[in-house]
Formats: C-alpha cells, structure tokens, sequence
C-alpha cells in the first residue's frame, strides 16, 4: 500500500483518485475549490461518469480515499503525489500550464523527504523538465524527488473500465527507483497482463498527444469517406465495416458523422499541431484532420438549408447536446456548434439532453428552451436533428416523434436509424454517408 496524494479533483483527478485507492492504496485527493471537496465528501459527484459515485462511496466508507482542500499536510503524508490539474487550450492551440506550474511549485514547497512526482495530466513535450525546475527552485528544504509522466487514456462514460482494465499504461521514468514504485502501484493490473510500458518521460508525454491524434485521425478519415459515399451512393456504414475487419485497422472510431468534441481529441490535436510548429515539424495529416472536423457542422447545416431554405422563425429539436453518450461533458461539442449556428440564422432551438442540461444552461441562459423529454422537445418543431447517441435516442417512438414534429423532417448525425425503414414511415430522413431511401 502507497500513501498518495492526488492534486485536482477534476475528471483525471477524480476518477484515478478512486481507482488507485480501490486498488488499496490510501489516497488524499486534494483540490483548491473548498466547494468542490464538501460536495464530494457530501456524496454529489461534480462529473457524471457511469458508477463513479459508488466507486467513490465504498472507498471513502473504507478509510482509503479522503478528501481535502489542505494541500501541505496531503503532501506531506505522501510518498507519491499525483497533478492532474486542468490544461485548458489558448486560443493559438497551446496549452495553458499555468495551473500545472502552479501544483508544482505548491507541491515542491511542502515536500518533507523523498518524492515521487508524477504528471498524470496531459502536457506538451518537454513540460516535465520546466516542473522539474520549478520543483527544485521552490523546495522548502533539500530532499530527494523523481518525476514521472503517466499519461492518462480515459475514455468519459467508461473511464472506471478504462483504469482498471486498460490497454496499456505508459510510465515515462528518469530513475530505477521512481520505476520500481510506480510499477508497484501498477502490479494490481499484472494479474491482468496489462501491458505497462516504461519508456523516457519525453516519450511518454508524447504518446498521449500522439495516441488521441491518431484517434482524431480514424474518425476524420471515415468522415471524409462518407461525403465520397453520398456522392458516389455508397453506404457508409457498410464501407467502415468492411475495412474495420482488417486487423490492421480494426472497426473503432470508425464511425461517420459529426466529428468529434470533448476535452481531449480538440485539445490534444491542437497542442501537438502547435508543438510541432514551434518544433519545425509541421503535422500535415494532422492539420487535415483538425480542418475536416471543423467543416462537418457546416456541412450538416448544408443539409439542414436543403430542407430548410430560410430558418428564421423556425424552431430546430436538437436531442444530445454533450459531446458523446454517458457524459455531461459539452466542451467542444458539435451539438454546440450548430446550435450557435442555426442561432445565428434566427431559429428557435428547442433542446434535450439525459445529462448535460444543467452545463448547456449554464452556457446560453435563456436563449434556448429546455425540455425533460426528447417528445415535448420534438413537439411543434420544423426539423428534429439527433447529435449525440444515448441510448434512449436509439429506440425512440417514431410514430410519437413524427405527431410531435411540425414536419417530419429528421438529421440523424450518428447513422442510428435506417434509411429505408425512415422513408417507410413518411420521414424526410437525412444521414451521412448513406445513400437516400
């Protein structure tokens, strides 16, 4: 068992927190926000993650995970201290390290004895050594300390999965020492023959960067092919499946529509383009892939204007709004996007969500209207546009749907529903990449 402070109580913080104490560990999970840890010692989780609360409830019951907003003594009683602290994008696609720097230095000045540091958030190269510089600059007192980067690869709606069962860990080192504790507190996933890969820190910071680019890549890949598959009456749907059989490929992200969002892909991709640039290594691919992901609203609002020449006085249904299903997470959400867009075009957005209503709220006000149920939201509009593939909206009552539409005009964004069995019912039926019924 490792004493171990974990420092942000954000979505990495928070989930590898509980995870690590499941794995026995005692762990202090500290965060500046006073607000924040009374909530989560009061049993209200600040992100909806899928049996997050109950990973929480039993570890804390258990004494192994403890929360505080007293960084010096989370510190001190720790022998292996953790940032995973927010680096949010600048608008050059930069990361903001301010707060990474910030921990650093809190957490050098209350270090008592030898260390780990480990930098479980995403960072860019080289970010390690400037913490590592802040860390020795701002000792309260000459003690030992390694630093580690541990990049994390958690999926939001399956990140429970993800840490305990992953596929791989990825341990950037500088010492024997720091790697024999950290594969420690990894040895609970060896029964599992989880792949831990040790490498060089700068490796491993660049693994993350380079991981979540080549995801952004599948997914702008197939959204390219699926704008070839309308031109040419292709479907799609069965092209992915097809070449997601390969092996080499293999059939995830492979999935056409309106591109991806989030906290990671738009940060990441970004921050290793900006890398690269400042490296004099510019990442042609990957520009592409940021450019198509971009487009794909506008092409959906192409769609939207072919049914819909003017959308001044309509009224849009939009159902989803968080970036992807089993979140609440809205950063970066296409939903977002187009929603601004029809906005701007002088529509009414009536809009539903099971989870991410309350962050949507917080974000346009009263400029939308809001609804508990993706019918009532459907009632009286001119178009209903799915955007996000809970699985609630795959199984709707199409019937229902098509009575409370003023037409039964219908843009699945996520290819839920068939063509054919959609014209069947009297729907005009938009999807992407699939040929028209």
């Amino acid at each position: 068992m490792f004493k171990i402070c974990m420092v942000g109580t954000g979505y990495v913080g928070l989930v590898s927190g509980a995870c690590l104490a499941d794995f026995g560990n005692r762990v202090v999970c500290v965060d500046i926000d006073e607000a924040r840890i009374e909530s989560i010692k009061a049993g209200v989780m600040p992100i909806y993650e899928p049996g997050l609360k109950d990973l929480v409830d039993r570890n804390s019951r258990a004494g192994r995970l403890l929360f505080t907003s007293d960084l010096g003594s989370a510190v001190r009683e720790s022998a292996v201290v953790f940032s995973a602290v927010g680096t949010p994008q600048r608008e050059d696609g930069s990361c903001d390290l301010s707060a990474v720097f910030q921990a650093a230095a809190d957490i050098a000045s209350n270090m008592e004895g030898y260390t780990v540091f480990v930098q479980k958030s995403t960072v860019p190269v080289g970010t390690s050594e400037r913490v590592g510089e802040i860390i020795r600059k701002n000792l309260s007192r000459t003690v030992d300390f390694d630093r580690v980067s541990n990049p994390e690869f958690l999926r939001e709606g399956s990140a429970i999965e993800d840490f305990m069962r992953p596929n791989r860990v990825v341990i950037g080192v500088e010492s024997d020492r720091a790697r024999e504790i950290m594969g420690e507190i990894y040895r609970p996933l060896y029964l599992l023959e989880t792949p831990v890969v040790f490498t060089t820190i700068r490796t491993a910071e660049l693994v993350k960067y380079a991981s979540n680019a080549f995801l952004a890549t599948k997914i702008s890949f197939i959204n390219e092919i699926a704008e070839l598959c309308e031109k040419v009456g292709a479907d799609v749907d069965v092209v992915a499946r097809a070449i997601g059989l390969d092996r080499r490929i293999g059939p995830k992200f492979l999935h056409a529509g309106v591109g991806y969002g989030g906290s990671c892909l738009p940060k990441d991709v970004a921050a290793i383009i900006h890398t690269a640039a400042e490296a004099g290594s510019p990442l042609r691919i990957i520009r592409a892939v940021d450019e198509v992901n971009r487009a794909l609203v506008d092409k959906l609002l192409e769609k939207v204007r072919a049914e819909i020449p003017s959308l001044a006085g309509t009224t849009i249904a939009v159902l989803g709004l968080s970036f992807k299903p089993n979140t609440d997470d809205v950063r970066e959400a296409p939903a977002l996007r187009f929603i601004d867009r029809v906005l701007d075009a002088g529509a009414r957005v009536h809009a539903y969500d099971p989870a991410a209503m309350e962050n949507v709220r917080r974000l346009y006000g009263d400029r939308i209207a809001y609804f508990d149920d993706a019918y009532v939201a459907a009632t009286g509009a001119d178009a209903l546009v799915i955007m996000t593939e809970w699985n609630e909206l795959r199984v709707l009552d199409l019937d229902r749907i098509k009575q409370a539409l003023k037409a039964p005009v219908f843009f699945d964004c996520r290819n839920i529903y068939k063509s054919g069995d959609m014209a069947e019912r009297g729907f005009r039926y938009h999807s992407f990449g699939r040929p028209a019924a």
